[in-house]
């Protein structure tokens, strides 16, 4: 992790801590970075969500790189998917999307995709990062160098037209809930489950610039759940502000989390011959249910820091088809090399229809654990975590908890939060177990008040 860029991009507060000279410096130096050693200009694809400062950036970005020289082609509003696959099939030399994911509206961040479609490496971000803090010199390109600008909405509609090419069968007569956050999946969602003959019924869809995430979408999720039980819809699908994740909700309105996906696709894969090396990579903060569940269906799983970037680095380096994160980011590496939210809301609906089941039947075998997690406000996170009596406490509850629970205690890649989380037989034992670190860390004196 550097100093601006976190696990998802650089992130804060728009014109606080990320600013329009942040954004036109990202773009000098990609633009310089990826077209020095090459003999024509390089070109970048930038996406970006609904958020009002999304467009500021994006003027920003475009005077830093094409005043670098580099060529630079505008989805507009889109999800971050979209720009991972426009990069990675249509030969471009990296993308940015413009977004703060799940964040309020007032935040927004910057997202670098590399060639291949997958997070930027973190060396590139470095360099990036000493470029924004003086220690290298970019050239200014002159003349015919300066770079232009393309209108790319073609590269979205290929999109769109790629995510209906994925499914099996037809969608006719089954009532599907959307919940777009009023982000980036505003129209692309609805128009992809009406092209597969969806009943579609969409929430959220309604951006201002301002309502992005605001009691809407993936973090949200009772209110798509309110939704599909008022409707008495088959099923729904909550997305968060850029798309790249995706909460689903069954047929009673229960909600089907990012464990519980990777359960069913994880089933669904196995049962065709697709779960290669039979395991699912999943995440430090998956539910023990989960686990007890693919012990059971023979199914083996590997654990990786949280960040679908370090799910994905892990499936790349072993081969693995399937997958992500409990919070929804999931990837299927045959067709994508990121988190993306409708494609998940797809293969969950394939899943559904081959099977002729219903999602509360396919996610039944689960038993999920309870779990708490309070996100504490801390000075300084790394000194927090680091606290000999805070460790002693979580090693106390470790020791308590036994092979009935399990706590984890880490930082936040993009806030300055200590996230404890507790899981075990009762919600009543975890509020417990997590108020014991909790406390520790207030009598220390590392909580804002």
């Amino acid at each position: 992790m550097g100093k601006y860029f976190g696990t998802d991009g650089f992130r804060g507060e728009a014109n606080v801590d990320l600013t329009v000279e942040h954004a036109y410096q990202v773009g000098r130096f990609l633009g310089w970075y990826y077209g020095k050693d090459k003999k024509e200009k390089c070109k970048v694809v930038i996406g970006k969500d609904t958020r009002r400062s999304s467009y500021m950036f994006e003027y920003s970005l475009v005077a830093g790189l094409t005043a670098s020289g580099a060529d630079v082609y505008l989805l507009h509003v889109t999800t971050t998917p979209s720009v991972s696959y426009v990069v990675r099939t249509e030969d471009f030399d990296c993308g940015i999307m413009i977004s703060a994911s799940h964040n309020p509206y007032y935040d927004n961040g910057i997202k670098l995709i590399n060639s291949k479609g997958e997070k930027m490496d973190e060396e590139t971000i470095l360099k990036v990062e000493d470029y924004i803090d003086g220690k290298i010199e970019v050239p200014m390109a002159v003349r015919d160098q300066i770079g232009c600008t393309v209108d790319y909405s073609a590269g979205r509609n290929r999109y769109i037209g790629y995510l209906i090419s994925l499914a099996t069968r037809s969608y006719k007569n089954i009532k599907v809930g959307l919940d777009c956050a009023n982000g980036s999946s505003w129209m692309i969602a609805k128009s992809v489950f009406d092209a597969l003959g969806a009943k579609t019924y969409v929430i959220n869809a309604e951006p201002d610039g301002l309502n992005i995430n605001m009691n809407a979408g993936s973090t949200h999720i009772e209110v798509l759940q309110n939704f599909v039980k008022e409707n008495q819809l088959d099923v729904g699908f909550a997305f968060d502000g850029d798309a790249d994740r995706c909460i689903a909700v069954d047929e009673n309105g229960q909600v089907v989390d990012g464990d519980l996906i990777l359960y069913v696709c994880g089933q669904y894969l196995k049962k065709h011959g697709d779960l290669n090396n039979n395991t699912v990579v999943t995440t430090v903060m998956s539910n023990l249910g989960l686990y007890k569940a693919f012990d059971a269906a023979g199914i083996s799983y590997e654990k990786t820091a949280v960040g679908d970037k370090y799910v994905n680095e892990n499936m790349v380096k072993n081969g693995h088809a399937l997958g992500g994160e409990q919070s929804g980011h999931i990837i299927f590496s045959k067709f994508a090399t990121t988190g993306d939210g409708i494609l998940t809301s797809l293969k969950i609906m394939e899943a559904m229809i081959e099977q002729k089941q219903s999602l509360a039947q396919l996610a039944e075998p689960v038993e999920i654990f309870p779990q708490i997690l309070e996100n504490v406000r801390v000075y300084d996170k790394a000194v927090a975590q680091a606290d000999e009596d805070v460790q002693k406490a979580v090693k106390e509850v470790e020791a308590e908890l036994g092979d009935e629970g399990r706590i984890l205690v880490r930082e936040s890649g993009t806030e300055p939060l200590v996230r404890v989380m507790v899981e075990a037989r009762s919600h009543e034992i975890c509020r417990e177990k997590v108020d014991k670190v909790v406390k520790v860390l207030r009598e220390k004196g590392h909580v804002i008040k």
